[in-house]
């Protein structure tokens, strides 16, 4: 048998043996999100200024030598200074130190008001959402009911109820009608993706309403409750400064950044450093959490994949 001359023989049509082989390394929807967040800047240096306030809520008042209910007598309303970083206010208190606690509470309180009402109107919209019909009907209208009880008289009534401007009255009095936003949102989401086959899946294996509601559709709407938490964080934030600059919030020593502005505003004219600085927290705070909410959005678009 004769020996076949490999090099009598060229191959043709297919000059690039590594056609198949894979260019980019495959990654999952939520990599591929984070990949597009850190291509948008302006996104990035929101939520690095959201990390920053965040820190030095935690480590800011340790940073000075001054207590934030501390009186300083002889230091009531310096200028800022090499001693008082951000000046002091009418009491003689440090300004610095009451910014930093002031942010954590109005970060505590935002976020506690976020996740219950994230929790109750994802659970709401899921449930309205899957059974639809009577069901939904009736959920939605009690939605509608809510919605149209005035914000203030609610929190006016339950401060004479409870008593008081203590933390629990505020996230209380900002969450029971908060959370039909979300609820809103959950269902316009689940009414899309109840008729997809996983869930008819679901239910030709016997799973129940509830573990298809909590396995099958929610997981599916977390892209649109991560962009609604970035916007219901500032809006919670503004909404207990509103309520602290009116003498419905958190009371003294206890501050926030609303009480230091309800403070600080009959003396703007004279000393409007003391006003600058609360305000400025919450300016940037907010600003900051809704430019973050829109790289979100934008990153977590699947149709925006590339």
């Amino acid at each position: 048998m004769e020996k076949v001359d490999n090099s009598k023989f060229e191959i043709i049509g297919c000059k690039d043996l590594d056609a198949e082989a894979i260019v980019r390394p495959s990654i999952t929807y939520w990599q591929d999100a984070w990949r597009r967040l850190k291509k948008n800047k302006l996104s990035m240096t929101a939520l690095c200024a959201i990390i920053f306030i965040a820190v030095m809520t935690i480590i800011g008042p340790h940073l000075t030598k001054f207590g934030f209910d501390e009186q300083i007598k002889g230091s009531q309303d310096l200028w800022p200074s090499a001693t008082h970083w951000f000046g002091t206010e009418l009491l003689g208190r440090d300004i610095f130190a009451r910014i930093w606690v002031g942010g954590r509470i109005s970060m505590i309180i935002a976020l506690v008001a976020t996740f219950i009402d994230i929790f109750v109107g994802t659970m709401y919209g899921g449930i309205s959402g899957y059974f639809g019909g009577l069901v939904d009907d009736i959920m939605m209208r009690i939605v509608e009911i809510l919605q149209g009880i005035p914000y203030l008289v609610l929190v006016i009534l339950l401060k004479i109820v409870l008593g008081g401007g203590s933390i629990f009255s505020i996230i209380l009095a900002m969450t029971l009608t908060g959370w039909t936003g979300i609820a809103r949102l959950v269902r316009g989401q689940v009414l899309q993706i109840k008729e997809q086959e996983y869930v008819l899946a679901a239910k030709a294996l016997g799973a129940s309403p509830m573990r298809i509601v909590v396995k099958h559709l929610i997981p599916n709407t977390i892209g649109v409750m991560i962009v609604a938490i970035t916007q219901d964080i500032p809006s919670f934030i503004f909404a207990e400064s509103f309520l602290s600059f009116l003498g419905l919030g958190v009371q003294s020593p206890m501050t926030s950044w609303g009480a230091m502005a309800s403070l600080a505003n009959p003396k703007l004219q004279f000393y409007p450093y003391q006003l600058f600085f609360p305000a400025m927290a919450i300016s940037i705070t907010m600003l900051s959490f809704n430019v973050l909410g829109d790289g979100l959005r934008d990153a977590l678009d699947p149709k925006l994949r590339q």
